[in-house]
C-alpha cells in the first residue's frame, strides 16, 4: 500500500481538525493549550515499527503507541505492564506470564478484525516477539530472544492460555523479565502487521495510551490520547490525562534551545553544546536566569564512555603493542584527570569513573572514589618497560570521531605528562565503527548504552565468546577465570548474590583495564515549569501517562525559583 498517497490527502482535514482542536475557548496558541504536550525531536523518525527500535528517538514514540508485558519504574526494577504478574519455576528456566485480561487494541477502521478494536491475547505475544526472528522484518531486536532454547516447540514460546504465554530458557537467565520491558518486545497485532505490510512502520497499531493522528515526515508527529487504554490512577480515572502530543522535527539545535524558553516546546533532553553556558552554571546546575521558566531534572545513565584497547595477542598487529600489558593500561588510566574533563569539557553533566558498571548495578548507592596518581602511573610505566616514556613504540594512535576530538585531546595532554605520545586520529562514524569491529583499531573511543536494567548488559561485553566482530567485545578480552565467574553469576536466581557475584567481576576487569572507563553520563531533562508528574529513569524512556500540562502562568512554580530538590546534578538510586 502506498501510505504517501494515503496521508497526503487526509493531512489537510487532519490539521484543520487539529487547529480548531486546540482553539479551545478563549483565543490562545497551540503552545499554551494544556491539553498538548510539545518537544522537539531534531533527528526526525523513519519508523514506527517496533521491530526498528534501534534508538532513542523512535522508541520515544513507539513508547507512546505500544505496551510491552514488563516496565521499568523510575528505579529501574522490572514491573507488570501488559502481564499482570509472572513465576519462575525452581530450575530458574520456565517463566510464566498471566496477561491482563481487559486490554483492547483501539478501533482501526480499515483493518478487518480491528474496526471495532478487539482483546489483547496471548497469541499477539506470541507473534509479535516470533517476528523478531523473521529474517524478513530483518529486526535488529533479535537478541532479547537469545535466552530462548531454540530447540523446542515455538522457540521457546508458548502459548498456555487465551491470557497465559510461557517461555522457555536454554539456561537459567535471571534478567530475562527486563528484556521483555524493551521497546522490541511491544505487542501488536497480527492483522495490522499484514493489512498495512511494510507500509505498518507508518500505521503502528499497539494498547499504549497513544495513538497515531498524522505524521508528515520531516515536519511533524502528532498523537492522540487512546481512549481505549487500560491503565488507570489511583482515583480509578483512566490515563492518560493528556489529550496530544506534537512532535516536531526541527534540526536546528537553536531553534530548539529557543523553543523551550519560550514555552513553545515542554521539554528537551540533553543538551548541545552551544548552548551548555546558557543553560548550566560550571558545576552542572541550571543557570539562575531560566529557574522561572524550566527546571532541570537528572538522574544517572545507564551509559559509560570509555577508551578501548585491542588486547588479543593472537591478531598480528598486536605483536609488541604495549597494550598488551595491564599496568600499561593501568597507568593510561591513573594519568587521567577526569574531574577535569566533567567540569570544563561536560560542565558537570557527566560523572567521573574508572569503573565500567554504573554502581547502581553493582548494589552502590554511589560511584567509587575514582584512583588517580601521575606517580603511581610512572611507576607501573616503569615496571613495564617504558620509564619515562623510554622505548613507547611510535604512530601509536587514538580512533575517535569529530564529536569526541576534543575530549581526546585532553587525553593525549594527561598521557604526555608520562612522557607517552599517543596522536589522535579523527574518522567519519563509519570508518569509525568498522575499524574498531575488524579489530585494526588498537585504541579507540566507545560508548555502551545498556538495552535493559541489569548488571549482566555491561559484564557481557568482556565475555571471550562475545569478541568483535561477532559481539561487543571490541577489546577482545579474554579471561578463563571472568568467563566462568559470568556464568555463575548468570545463573544466580538470589538477587542478593547475583549482585554480588556482578560486584566481584566488575572489580575484576577494573584490574585488568582492557577499557579505560572515563564517565558515566547523566540523564538530563529540561522540563518548563507548567509540566508536573515528570517520569525518569537511567534508561531515558519518555513516560507521558502520568504527565500533566498547567496554562501557561496558572502554576504557582511559574514564579518561585527552581526547586532545589530538581536541581540536583545527580540522584543516585540503589537498584538491587
Amino acid at each position: 500500500m502506498n501510505t504517501s498517497a494515503k496521508v497526503a490527502p487526509l493531512f489537510p482535514l487532519l490539521t484543520i481538525f487539529f487547529t480548531v482542536f486546540l482553539a479551545g475557548c478563549q483565543p490562545r496558541t497551540a503552545e499554551d493549550d494544556p491539553r498538548v504536550f510539545r518537544y522537539n525531536e531534531s533527528t526526525g523518525l523513519l519508523s514506527l515499527d517496533p521491530a526498528a527500535a534501534r534508538s532513542l528517538e523512535p522508541i520515544w514514540v513507539i513508547d507512546q503507541i505500544f505496551d510491552s508485558l514488563t516496565q521499568l519504574d523510575s528505579l529501574l526494577q522490572v514491573q507488570p505492564s501488559l502481564a499482570s504478574s509472572w513465576r519462575v519455576d525452581s530450575t530458574g528456566t520456565v517463566y510464566t506470564f498471566s496477561l491482563r485480561p481487559d486490554i483492547m487494541f483501539p478501533p482501526t477502521p480499515g483493518v478487518p478484525g480491528l474496526e471495532s478494536g478487539r482483546l489483547l491475547v496471548a497469541v499477539d505475544v506470541q507473534y509479535s516477539l516470533e517476528r523478531l526472528r523473521d529474517p524478513a522484518v530483518a529486526s535488529a531486536g533479535s537478541w532479547i530472544l537469545e535466552p530462548l532454547d531454540a530447540s523446542m516447540p515455538g522457540g521457546g514460546i508458548a502459548v498456555r492460555g487465551p491470557h497465559e504465554i510461557e517461555f522457555r530458557l536454554s539456561r537459567p537467565f535471571p534478567a530475562f523479565p527486563g528484556l521483555l520491558s524493551t521497546a522490541y518486545a511491544s505487542v501488536l497485532p497480527r492483522e495490522a502487521v499484514e493489512h498495512f505490510g511494510p507500509a505498518f512502520r507508518r500505521n503502528p497499531v499497539g494498547t499504549g495510551p497513544f495513538r497515531l493522528a498524522w505524521w508528515e515526515e520531516d515536519v511533524a508527529l502528532v498523537l492522540h490520547r487512546n481512549d481505549a487504554y487500560w491503565e488507570r490512577d489511583e482515583a480509578g480515572l483512566r490515563l492518560p490525562y493528556l489529550e496530544a502530543v506534537h512532535i516536531d522535527f526541527v534540526r536546528d539545535a537553536g531553534a530548539e534551545a529557543a523553543g523551550l524558553k519560550s514555552g513553545k516546546y515542554d521539554f528537551v533532553s540533553g543538551l548541545h553544546p552551544a548552548y551548555m553556558e546558557d543553560f548550566l552554571t560550571p558545576d552542572g546546575r541550571l543557570a539562575p536566569a531560566h529557574a522561572g521558566d524550566f527546571r532541570l531534572i537528572s538522574t544517572p545513565y545507564l551509559k559509560t564512555d570509555y577508551i578501548g584497547m585491542n588486547v588479543d595477542p593472537a591478531l598480528p598487529a598486536n605483536d609488541g603493542s604495549p597494550y598488551l600489558d595491564a599496568r600499561v593500561r593501568q597507568a593510561l588510566s591513573l594519568a587521567l584527570d577526569r574531574a577535569a574533563i566533567a567540569q570544563h569539557l561536560k560542565r558537570g553533566t557527566v560523572i567521573p569513573t574508572d569503573r565500567f558498571t554504573p554502581p547502581a548495578l553493582v548494589g552502590r548507592s554511589r560511584p567509587r572514589p575514582v584512583e588517580e596518581s601521575r606517580e603511581q602511573a610512572a611507576k607501573l610505566l616503569a615496571e613495564a618497560g617504558y620509564p619515562g616514556g623510554d622505548g613507547w613504540p611510535p604512530g601509536m594512535s587514538l580512533l575517535t570521531t569529530a564529536e569526541n576530538a576534543d575530549l581526546c585531546a585532553a587525553l593525549q595532554h594527561d598521557w604526555a605528562q608520562l612522557g607517552i605520545e599517543v596522536a589522535v586520529e579523527v574518522v567519519p562514524p563509519g570508518v569509525h565503527r568498522e575499524r574498531v569491529s575488524t579489530g585494526e583499531a588498537m585504541m579507540f573511543r566507545k560508548t555502551w548504552l545498556a538495552d535493559y536494567a541489569d548488571g549482566e548488559n555491561f559484564l557481557a561485553l568482556f565475555v571471550s565468546s562475545n569478541a568483535a566482530p561477532a559481539g561487543p567485545n571490541y577489546a577482545r578480552f579474554q579471561l578463563p577465570e571472568y568467563d566462568s565467574g559470568y556464568r555463575a553469576a548468570i545463573a544466580e536466581t538470589d538477587a542478593g548474590q547475583r549482585i554480588e557475584a556482578y560486584a566481584a567481576l566488575d572489580s575484576m576487569v577494573h584490574g585488568e583495564m582492557p577499557i579505560i572507563p572515563l564517565y558515566h553520563d547523566q540523564v538530563i531533562h529540561f522540563v518548563r515549569h507548567e509540566i508536573s508528574d515528570w517520569f525518569i529513569n537511567g534508561v531515558n524512556r519518555l513516560d507521558l501517562r502520568r504527565v500533566k500540562k498547567s496554562r501557561r502562568g496558572a502554576n504557582p512554580r511559574v514564579k518561585k525559583a527552581v526547586d532545589k530538590s530538581d536541581s540536583k546534578q545527580i540522584q543516585w538510586h540503589t537498584h538491587g
